[in-house]
């Protein structure tokens, strides 16, 4: 990426982090932005989250993301309209990295215990 759409990424993941951390409903999964990908032309934001909760809370985070799209685009217009001509589309997707993370901890932590019982 060139620097301009990083300057891009990293002020849309900062923006958009704040609007969801007011945004998003209570009691719920716990959202993070983790990544932004912007296209070279700044059309489209590719957001990549990190949502920590149950299936359900995880499934309701994702699905309040999509249907609330436009309101945050709005929402975020409104924040930056000055620093930009056009605000991209934004495209959410969940990032698992969390959850891959989790699993080889648990495998390390199983393979450290069995090591100790074998010795």
């Amino acid at each position: 990426m060139s620097i301009r759409t990083d300057r891009v990424a990293s002020l849309l993941q900062q923006e958009l982090g704040a609007i969801l951390q007011k945004e998003l409903p209570r009691g719920g999964a716990i959202v993070t932005i983790v990544d932004v990908k912007v296209t070279g032309d700044l059309s489209i934001a590719r957001v990549y989250v990190s949502i920590i909760g149950t299936a359900k809370e995880q499934e309701n985070a994702m699905t309040f993301l999509r249907d609330e799209t436009k309101s945050i685009r709005m929402i975020l217009s409104s924040k930056i309209r000055h620093q930009f001509r056009r605000i991209p589309e934004l495209e959410f997707h969940e990032d698992h990295l969390y959850e891959r993370a989790n699993r080889i901890e648990q495998l390390l932590n199983e393979v450290r215990k069995n090591g100790v019982e074998h010795k």
